[in-house]
């Protein structure tokens, strides 16, 4: 490949439409989406049907507050053993719902710990990113960002 069209310009055609912030996380956004560039977590959760044996959008809001930053690091969140094992097999870390009250945690496509119940669930999920050394604190995510973005400036 030549290189071309691997950055990303985005102008609004209003100067003050948007803050140069909107226009940065758009823009590192796009790259995510595309697999061009990672600079957070990347979330795949699974549409919620009658199988779901949790809250689905609670539970991602949780786990993305706890998690969003850690940049590289994929994570899925599936509401139950049928198809989430299948669906979430791309990802780092699984969490998917095993039974009703419970949780099974998975590393790649490999079922580590089981029937956690749900309200211990996430706090499991950030010891086992932890566990495996792909945990960074909120504060050295935010200088590794900022030097990534000072570089490519």
């Amino acid at each position: 490949c030549d290189g071309l069209g691997d950055g990303v310009l985005i102008e609004p055609l209003e100067p003050a439409a948007f803050a140069l912030d909107q226009l940065r996380v758009a823009s590192f956004g796009l790259l995510q989406g595309s697999r061009m560039r990672n600079t957070k977590t990347e979330f795949v959760s699974c549409p919620s049907c009658g199988r779901t044996l949790f809250d689905l959008q609670e539970v991602t809001a949780q786990i993305s507050e706890r998690t969003g930053h850690l940049p590289g690091v994929s994570i899925a969140i599936m509401g139950c053993i049928v198809n989430g094992p299948g669906e979430m097999a791309d990802a780092d870390f699984g969490y998917v719902g095993g039974a009703p009250g419970k949780v099974d945690l998975y590393v790649g496509k490999e079922v580590v710990r089981r029937a956690i119940p749900n309200e211990e669930a996430c706090d499991a999920l950030v010891e086992l990113i932890k566990s495996n050394g792909m945990w960074k604190d909120k504060e050295e995510s935010a200088e590794e960002e900022e030097l990534a973005e000072a570089v490519a400036a």
